[in-house]
């Protein structure tokens, strides 16, 4: 069964209640049932709703990092998942760990248990959360965006594992999200919420083939359309990548020597001219988001790197400081990438106040309320705080944030990848529009093709920290030569889980 609508709808909220994980006192249940096998969930004792979760009822949560645990090694909190319920032993605990990372496909990294799941991509991550909530086989499995933050091959693969669990396993899914495509794949019914009701239910079918209800039909309408506006092919070079490497050292025994490097960029050449956007596609784990940090000089890498003609690694951090206003990043996560301690009057302002001292608080405020205008947000949720916000605000919120230093250039990492179909569409509406009216330049990131052929002008296939292809929008998408790309495509575009040559192999 899926559950549709648009952030704040009230999806997450009603998965939580299956699970009595709402934020009591602040949220609670005035009314209503909640059945399980016939059995009623409401109320019951906190022991024993702790027996059901994780063993009859799991679930995967839409943000795999802030609900792995940061200090923990991923195979031991696999292995919590099991003890907790039940006693093994050591051995039979590892043995499990192992089935399920396999069963996740992750059998390549096995040997990396006892590494911090920060050191993991963001499919890795969600692979992770899936092994933890299937370790006792439940009868429901609440998914919660399971595969927001994944790329589309990834996509396609978590759903097939999904729908091979489920017929081994007589798994009942529940499955929040917000992509149609995915409801059009899995569901065998689906249900619309919109401010916190149902609007519509039915069979997937009937409920794609004829939407009842006006939001159900403005909902299936919306998805990023369009193109860009052509750029100027004379423009002159923003960014110059020649060769560029980020390699990290696999350190191993007592002395910690190096014995090899993970090789998340490895020589990789790119160009983004102004007024341009250079969009940067591949699977999780294939360096995209290293490669962003590493052009801002967030990440420590060699080759060469100029920014407007200016030899950006040969500068040391005092130098590289003024040029940050001219080089902005909007990150994936908007949620983890704002302050929870600040107002979002006080999130915009900070980088004016870092890069533009001797302004007066009255002119930085009336910056800061210029730019949330420009963005498409009310003046008076400057004094408001990023947790008051859906997710399609909070990333307008990071938008403003890089937009108020007026850069030249901006990394867009995954900006629309957590938000739903209708809110993309405005984002990336609102980009281009942004992009036309003050000539920036973009480095677009994103797992989702059908936003990046909306957006980008130039792009650059990933894999393994390698380029794979490269070349204008048209010919990456319209004609794409490596098999690779054309893998990529074809998960994208063209076929279904089932019948997808990805999954096949």
């Amino acid at each position: 069964m899926a559950l549709v609508g648009e952030s704040g709808s009230g999806k997450s909220v009603s998965a939580l209640s299956i699970m009595q994980l709402l934020p009591y006192p602040l949220a609670s249940h005035p009314s209503g049932s909640i059945l399980f096998k016939g059995h009623e969930l409401m109320g019951v004792p906190d022991k024993k709703m702790r027996a059901l979760r994780g063993v009859d009822i799991s679930m995967v949560f839409q943000e795999p990092l802030n609900s792995l645990n940061p200090l923990h090694s991923i195979g031991k909190q696999i292995a919590e998942a099991i003890t907790t319920h039940f006693v093994k032993s050591k051995q039979e605990v590892q043995a499990r760990v192992e089935e399920l990372m396999d069963v996740v496909g992750l059998s390549a990294q096995i040997a990396r248990l006892n590494n911090l799941p920060h050191e993991f991509s963001g499919g890795q991550q969600q692979r992770i959360m899936i092994a933890m909530a299937l370790a006792n086989e439940p009868d429901l499995l609440i998914a919660d965006e399971p595969t927001t933050a994944v790329d589309v091959t990834i996509q396609a693969q978590i759903l097939k594992l999904l729908a091979d669990l489920q017929h081994k396993m007589g798994l009942g899914i529940l499955f929040i999200t917000h992509d149609l495509g995915i409801v059009q794949r899995i569901a065998d019914r689906a249900y619309v919420m919109h401010n916190g009701t149902l609007v519509e239910h039915g069979p997937t079918a009937d409920l794609f083939a004829n939407p009842q209800n006006d939001y159900t039909k403005r909902l299936l309408a919306s998805e990023p359309k369009g193109r860009p506006e052509a750029g100027d092919v004379n423009a002159e070079t923003v960014m110059f990548g020649q060769d560029l490497k980020v390699w990290f050292p696999i350190k191993k025994g007592i002395i910690r020597r190096v014995v090899d490097h993970v090789k998340a960029v490895d020589g990789i050449q790119l160009e983004v001219r102004k007024g341009h956007t250079l969009g940067i596609v591949g699977e999780s784990g294939s360096g995209k988001s290293t490669l962003a940090r590493a052009l801002l000089r967030l990440e420590r890498c060699s080759g060469k790197l100029e920014f407007q003609g200016q030899d950006i690694l040969a500068l040391n951090g005092n130098q590289v400081r003024p040029l940050r206003a001219k080089m902005q990043i909007v990150f994936q996560d908007p949620f983890g990438s704002l302050s929870p301690r600040m107002s979002v009057g006080q999130i915009i302002g900070e980088g004016l106040e870092v890069h533009e001292p001797r302004l007066s608080a009255p002119d930085r405020m009336h910056k800061v309320l210029d730019v949330l205008a420009e963005v498409g947000l009310n003046a008076d949720m400057a004094e408001r705080y990023p947790h008051e916000f859906s997710g399609g605000q909070r990333q307008r919120i990071s938008i403003a944030r890089a937009l108020i230093l007026k850069p030249e250039f901006i990394v867009l990492d995954e900006p629309t990848s957590a938000l739903d179909v209708s809110v993309q569409a405005q984002i990336v509406d609102l980009l281009r529009d942004l992009q036309i009216k003050y000539d920036l330049t973009y480095v677009f990131i994103s797992h989702d093709l059908k936003v990046v052929r909306a957006l980008a002008h130039d792009v650059v296939v990933m894999q393994n920290g390698r380029v794979v292809e490269c070349g204008t929008a048209n010919e990456i998408f319209d004609n794409p030569r490596e098999p690779y790309t054309q893998a990529l495509m074809n998960a994208a575009f063209n076929l279904t889980a089932d019948e997808s040559g990805v999954l096949a192999s």
